[in-house]
């Protein structure tokens, strides 16, 4: 992508702020944390999917004169007994088992020792008597008539009309729009096809850690590696039954989360070893408790029915979407049923969502949450459709692409959306006109969407007598989001990126700011930044009106200058003013706290050029170019790596990726040499290709980049295998002996 010419700083590459540290070592993430006295937590984690539990004896762990402190679910405030299971009810026992066990590593006690090693051996020595339960391991399992209820007491959350009293079922959502019987029977032609997908993990590099310290005095400060240390906090509060204004949460760096850091696991119990102890306790995951313990993202089954008319349009769509919630709702189902067919014009739409409780780790959101899986089957039908009616796929895709006005099944009406420029984009670009050279080779292409978020955000700005600002932000960076942020600052104020300090704030330093998720931390936090740069451009124009003896009318600002409308030799820069803070008032500090509507969907596309071993059904990717509309790339360099990371873990989770459980619920692949996630060895270069069609609902037209690209993967790889080979393939991942299997 060329640089913006319309902006100074937008646009363009600066230095990114976080770099040195994190290239040099000095970067402090969770498990740097080392204070006096600190002692290490160890979890007992169950050995079975579905157990009661009937005792847990932790005297022999008490008595052991190297453990500080032990503590079970008793120790924290439990969630309802008797609930309309919906949204973040049951996260207490999520982090603790009260009753019953529901997946294998659910937590059930925990102690605090002088090392790892001693806390390891120590909570060894906790005996735990469980009733072994039968357990259920997918969706179909888990809705059949004879299957083992993990919930007895709860009652089904619906938006429909469905009782689903004592069932796994445990919510049910209906999106409706026009007649789908009538649009059905305006179709000439009809695809009735269904998926089915695996569990999946996130794959982020640094596993869950905590550290608590509680003081004298009834504070508690907790340093975390999470998505967010205000919903951390704020999940403390309900989890200890705390007042949020005794917690501080101290955000570090964070390797990687892609959603699967939003949930607290690890810093209630170090808050509760804590307490008891007195001293500061730490723990962290091994890799194995990451995927045996954190949410995944879930397996599903999908059910989709599309027609055509003789023009091509689709007359009507429906979509059955049941997705694993694992232990404890939600799954991703309402974002699930907002992507399913967003990047489409369709007037006759009916989906119906399933959240299912099934025996394996409560799910969390994993980049574009429920996007990638309900892209899968629908992009598998389009290409299909494309095939049977000989029409080229991206023409198919044009004929019926979404428009700004057109409203989705879920209810929310398209702004300035770009589907079209996305699509025009890959007809005319170079490795779309290329041919296919090889035996076996294929093409596939694909659509996808992140509906992307907003939520409140906090800003606080202060300039300094050099000329430099330091920028408090409350958004946790997860991909840059902090140089991004002091980009938009700057460019309002006409000075450089680098002279902008940016850093992330605790608890108690900034105001509430939502989590880092659904790409929405540049949307809000970026235009907080955009409203404090104005504050302080507002305070920079009153000071040079009190040092010129001036009237604040006849001062401009511009391009990082302040200038007398009527007297050119008066003018000064922004460090010129700043220079002169002390000397001339008060300190110039900038703030901002907002809650901005208006973030705009993004759409994804990709190009995948596959060989295909028909001997063993290994798939080769050759080339790929993925596409997306990105609104205002405000670092394109950050937003080139956003797309690139999206489309490898979505090639993880078309060809390799899942989790694989024995009769038990006992996963047998839960290290990083059995989880097979992409190597660099696996992957061909990624070109980014970025579609600019800014967002007017924000000052420099943001949208959100950091989800919708792992949509776009799975449907065009299995496109390209189907174009290869001639077999579709419904199921995922497309392993090898899958692949070989249906030759």
């Amino acid at each position: 992508m060329d640089e913006r010419s319309e902006y100074q700083v937008v646009g363009k590459r600066p230095i990114r702020h976080d770099g040195v540290d994190k290239v040099t070592g000095r970067a402090k993430f969770g498990a740097d944390i080392h204070l006096p006295g600190m002692l290490y937590g160890a979890v007992l984690r169950s050995p079975h999917a579905h157990a009661r539990i009937v005792s847990i004896d932790t005297s022999a762990a008490e008595s052991n004169p190297d453990v500080y402190a032990v503590m079970t679910a008793e120790d924290l405030i439990p969630g309802p007994t008797v609930q309309t299971v919906f949204l973040a009810q049951n996260r207490s026992e999520n982090v603790m088992a009260r009753d019953k066990v529901f997946y294998k590593g659910h937590p059930v006690a925990a102690v605090a020792s002088t090392s790892n090693i001693v806390a390891q051996q120590a909570v060894k020595l906790i005996k735990v008597i469980y009733e072994k339960l039968p357990g259920v391991f997918d969706v179909e399992a888990a809705i059949s008539q004879s299957a083992p209820i993990l919930h007895e007491n709860t009652k089904a959350y619906s938006l429909g009309s469905t009782d689903y009293s004592q069932s796994n079922v445990l919510g049910h959502e209906i999106y409706e729009l026009g007649d789908i019987n009538k649009g059905f029977d305006q179709a000439e032609l009809v695809f009735e096809e269904e998926f089915k997908t695996s569990t999946v993990h996130q794959g982020y590099i640094e596993p869950q850690n905590g550290t608590a310290s509680w003081s004298e005095d009834g504070k508690l400060t907790v340093w975390s590696s999470s998505q967010g240390h205000f919903g951390i906090r704020d999940q403390l509060g309900r989890i200890l039954g705390v007042s949020i204004a005794n917690i501080k949460v101290i955000p570090m760096e964070i390797g990687g989360g892609f959603g699967g850091k939003l949930p607290a696991y690890l810093e209630p119990l170090a808050a509760v070893l804590s307490r008891k102890s007195g001293r500061p306790v730490k723990l962290t995951m091994s890799r194995s408790e990451v995927f045996e313990a954190t949410g995944p993202t879930s397996g599903s089954l999908i059910r989709i029915k599309m027609g055509f008319n003789a023009s091509r349009q689709i007359t009507a769509a429906y979509a059955y979407v049941a997705f694993e919630a694992g232990a404890f709702p939600p799954s991703p189902i309402t974002a699930a049923a907002a992507a399913i067919f967003a990047p489409y014009r369709i007037d006759n739409v009916k989906i119906d969502c399933f959240d299912i409780a099934v025996n394996k780790p409560k799910v969390a959101p994993y980049r574009a949450p429920g996007a990638p899986i309900v892209a899968f089957a629908t992009e598998s039908v389009m290409d299909q459709a494309a095939t049977e009616m000989k029409i080229d796929p991206i023409e198919l895709r044009l004929i019926n692409a979404a428009r700004k006005g057109d409203r989705r099944a879920d209810g929310v009406m398209n702004g300035s959306i770009g589907v079209i420029e996305t699509l025009q984009t890959i007809k005319s670009h170079p490795h779309y006109l290329s041919e296919k050279k090889g035996v076996n080779v294929g093409r596939g292409v694909s659509l996808g969407f992140c509906r992307n978020g907003s939520g409140p955000a906090s800003l606080v700005a202060s300039v300094l007598s050099d000329g430099t600002v330091t920028l408090t932000e409350g958004s946790v960076d997860i991909g840059g989001s902090r140089t991004a942020i002091a980009q938009m600052f700057a460019e309002v104020l006409g000075i450089k990126a680098e002279d902008v300090v940016p850093q992330v704030g605790d608890t108690e330093s900034i105001g509430f700011t939502s989590v880092t998720g659904g790409s929405g931390v540049v949307y809000k936090s970026g235009w907080a930044a955009y409203d404090a740069a104005v504050d302080i451009k507002k305070q920079i124009i009153k000071r040079a009106a009190i040092i010129w003896d001036a009237d604040e009318a006849e001062i401009e600002y511009s391009d990082g200058y302040v200038k007398h409308t009527s007297d050119p030799e008066l003018n000064m820069s922004f460090k010129q003013i700043a220079s002169q803070i002390n000397e001339t008032g008060e300190p110039i500090i900038g703030k901002a706290h907002v809650n901005p509507g208006g973030s705009a969907g993004s759409y994804s596309a990709l190009i995948a050029d596959v060989q295909v071993d028909s001997e063993t059904g290994k798939v080769d990717l050759l080339r790929l170019t993925a596409f997306q509309d990105v609104g205002t790339a405000i670092h394109p360099s950050y937003v080139e790596g956003q797309i690139q990371g999206g489309i490898a873990q979505g090639i993880g989770w078309a060809l390799n990726e899942e989790y694989f459980f024995d009769d038990n619920g006992i996963m047998k692949n839960n290290s990083l040499l059995d989880y097979r996630m992409p190597i660099t060895l696996d992957l061909p270069t990624i070109e980014a290709v970025l579609v600019e069609v800014p967002n007017p609902n924000h000052p420099y037209g943001v949208k959100g980049v950091g989800e919708a690209s792992i949509s776009s993967p799975l449907a065009a790889i299995a496109n390209a295998i189907h174009d290869a080979l001639g077999i579709r393939l419904r199921s995922l991942p497309m392993k090898p002996q899958t692949i070989y299997s249906n030759l």
